[in-house]
């Protein structure tokens, strides 16, 4: 039901009035009086943290914005007992679809078009970003406006970076001569050869070539069906994975299918004691510490390989991790679109503060915001040259190498770690233009600024290996598969449906991590069989039958876009 005049025009008020307050706080040493702080809930489910934004971006948005945020994670059923409440928070970030669509319709979401509060808070929004908006009016119906979703591009004429970058400890790769990895088979022996090499971490812990975490576990063990990702290109979809290539569906549990196929080979590494045994208790934090102190000899995603390893401590002992996918491997890659991906962004039905929630999305789906959420404040880790080209500082480059860096100046107090954005949310795609740069897209790889020299004798060799002197170039200089952006949308499970699949997907997981850490192959076999008749006796085939029509649906608009 739409709000009253009086209490809408009292909020707004309210509102203007906070968003003012950067004014009147420079005003106070003048003998203003500065204005009360807010405090504004944001229930994300893509956060992995609990409680007060701290750090630099808590005094940029105090300081610009006169905000505090409170970050409140998906955790122990957050999202149904906040939902059985009616109030989500006042900012909602969204790592599901489904969830997000479930919101709107239950009325849980604040409509962006109510007072023109999309128009007059959210205008850079409303200029940039009008074919995501629209995607969004036309998900539930009613042709309401309730978020606007994430990685949006200008255009769809481009590919993002790549996220399954196949990392591997080079420097330990190149001390064993640089043996060809064409297959999983040649994998396994690799990282038998380096566990020989270097059988103990910098902590003399064990080293393994893999470590999981199963916090982020869904319909499939993330880290198996990612893998499927990252050697046949295959994208998880539904209950299982869809191929880009030709729009066939391989249900989870097909026999002799991607995903079963890739459950077996992590079986075989923890044979081989190459598998983190804490894995199934990990979190991707607790993975993190092992991967920073060289407890972990790979990883296929860019953000917990490379990006973690590659500490300015370890580049200046010549440790490095890079790229090496084996050559049979078509990983993914993601199209530009202009529609945005499937998380959102949203305001709470609820919030007494709309015009300022509005406002801080605002900033995010700007330049600079964007740039901020990536890299930090802007003219203290990063900046423009004269001629428009974008270069991290001093600063910058030590806090993109390690955040763990402890920041300075203004933002004196903290590690750049401990400020990083809780929301764990991004707007703009990291590979589109940033209007702001000469040219440049927002992610630094690609940034003039950092085409130097090699940062250390592993990289010369990986750059004389590869022939490539970035990650993008050394990817795309062999096979990969592209997802298209399209206008796709996922349907809702509801009814009974809704119960089986749970069922369903729960048996899945369970019994994945169970036959990973089966003592043998016959025990394998055993509770593979054994997942698979459960799952059929809770009614996986109806759940294969919803997923091949998703398939087909999404296959036509694949098809669309190609034409």
């Amino acid at each position: 039901m739409k709000k009253s005049f009086f209490k809408r025009a009292v909020k707004k008020f309210v509102a203007v009035t906070a968003m003012s307050a950067m004014l009147v706080g420079t005003l106070a040493g003048c003998g203003g009086k500065k204005k009360e702080v807010i405090t504004l809930t944001v229930f994300s489910e893509r956060a992995n943290y609990s409680g007060e934004q701290m750090g630099w971006t808590a005094k940029y948005l105090l300081d610009n914005y006169n905000v505090k945020l409170n970050i409140v994670p998906n955790t122990d059923g957050a999202f149904n007992t906040r939902t059985e409440a009616g109030d989500l928070g006042d900012i909602v970030v969204f790592g599901s679809e489904k969830d997000f669509m479930k919101s709107a319709k239950n009325g849980l979401l604040f409509d962006w078009e109510e007072d023109n509060v999309l128009a007059d808070y959210g205008a850079y929004m409303k200029d940039n970003c009008n074919l995501a908006l629209e995607k969004v009016r036309g998900m539930n119906g009613d042709g309401k406006i309730y978020g606007v979703p994430y990685e949006v591009a200008p255009t769809s004429e481009d590919l993002q970076s790549f996220m399954y970058t196949w990392d591997i400890r080079w420097d330990l790769y190149e001390q064993l001569g640089h043996p060809e990895v064409k297959n999983l088979d040649d994998y396994i022996q690799l990282f038998k050869d380096m566990k020989a090499l270097c059988p103990t971490d910098e902590a003399g812990k064990p080293t393994y070539a893999f470590s999981l975490w199963p916090d982020w576990d869904g319909n499939m063990v993330m880290y198996v069906k990612s893998f499927a990702t990252a050697y046949y290109g295959y994208d998880e979809f539904q209950i299982g994975l869809y191929d880009p290539a030709t729009g066939t569906f391989h249900g989870a549990l097909e026999e002799n299918g991607p995903y079963l196929e890739m459950v077996k080979f992590f079986h075989d590494l923890y044979a081989n004691d190459l598998l983190d045994p804490a894995s199934m208790t990990a979190t991707y934090d607790s993975m993190s510490e092992k991967m920073k102190k060289g407890g972990v000899f790979a990883s296929i995603f860019n953000y917990a390989g490379y990006m973690l390893y590659n500490t300015e401590d370890h580049v200046s002992q010549n440790k490095m991790m890079k790229s090496l996918r084996p050559s049979d491997a078509s990983p993914i890659v993601y199209g530009l679109n202009t529609l945005g991906g499937n998380n959102y962004w949203a305001i709470g039905a609820k919030t007494e503060y709309p015009e300022l929630c509005m406002e801080l999305i605002n900033f995010f789906y700007t330049p600079e915001g964007a740039m901020f959420g990536w890299y930090g404040p802007k003219g203290v880790t990063w900046d423009y040259d004269e001629d428009g080209y974008t270069y991290f500082t001093e600063l910058g480059k030590k806090t993109n190498f390690d955040k763990s860096t402890p920041m300075e100046g203004d933002y004196a107090g903290a590690t750049y770690h401990d400020g990083e954005c809780q929301i764990n949310m991004t707007s703009w795609s990291q590979d589109c233009d940033n209007p702001d740069s000469n040219g440049e897209t927002y992610n630094y790889v690609d940034w003039k600024s950092e085409q130097g020299d090699p940062a250390c004798d592993a990289e010369a060799d990986w750059r004389s290996f590869t022939g490539c002197t970035s990650i993008n170039e050394y990817m795309r200089s062999g096979k990969y598969t592209v997802a298209p952006g399209t206008d796709y949308v996922d349907k809702q499970v509801e009814g009974e449906l809704e119960t089986t699949w749970n069922n369903v997907t729960n048996c899945i997981t369970t019994n994945t991590w169970k036959a990973i850490y089966a003592k043998d192959d016959a025990e394998f076999d055993k509770i593979v069989a054994d997942m698979i008749k459960q799952a059929n006796d809770y009614g996986y085939d109806k759940c294969l039958e919803w997923s091949n029509e998703r398939a087909k649906e999404r296959k036509a608009a694949e098809d669309k876009v190609s034409k």
